[in-house]
């Protein structure tokens, strides 16, 4: 069974830039980094794997790979984002720091079940800080949410022809 998530990987322009993102503004510490010379399949690389940790004890790693070729682009959120959830007084402080420091942001949101801000790091990833609300606690359990029930009509929607999420 899964315990839970250890770390999930993206690629980055630059490790000491996403660094300074990171550890730096957002406060998650720098836990490891491993140089890799050789491939698994034995072909000879130069790749730094960074690793910042969270609370929960998991990471956000990142890959700095000159030698293969990576399309940075701006994500949309619907394409990729990170969502990093903080208590509510640390989101208006992460907002606030951000603003100061000219980072792109966006927000406050209010989802209903979480309150989020959205800042753009600097390999282009949209970063969403969440403060949980009281509502977290129905919508994301599945006893009292009919999330099968709401995937399968949004299944059956696209099946018959139907625009699902309203109308157009």
């Amino acid at each position: 069974m899964i315990r839970k998530l250890h770390h999930s990987a993206y690629r980055c322009r630059d490790s000491e830039e996403t660094r300074r993102f990171y550890e730096g503004f957002l406060g998650m510490p720098l836990a490891g980094a491993l140089e890799i010379q050789d491939t698994m399949s034995g072909r000879k690389t130069r790749v730094l794997h960074t690793f910042f940790r969270l609370g929960d004890g998991s990471f956000l790693a990142f890959f700095e790979a000159p030698d293969m070729p990576f399309e940075f682009k701006a994500q949309h959120d619907f394409d990729l984002h990170i969502a990093l959830e903080v208590g509510a007084a640390e989101l208006a402080a992460a907002r606030a720091r951000a603003l100061a420091a000219g980072i792109e942001t966006r927000g406050v949101s209010d989802h209903g079940f979480i309150h989020s801000i959205y800042l753009r790091d600097p390999n282009g990833y949209v970063v969403e800080l969440c403060a949980r609300t009281p509502a977290d606690a129905v919508l994301m359990d599945p006893a009292q949410n009919d999330a099968r029930g709401i995937l399968a009509r949004w299944q059956q929607a696209k099946s018959s022809g139907a625009q699902a999420g309203g109308a157009s």
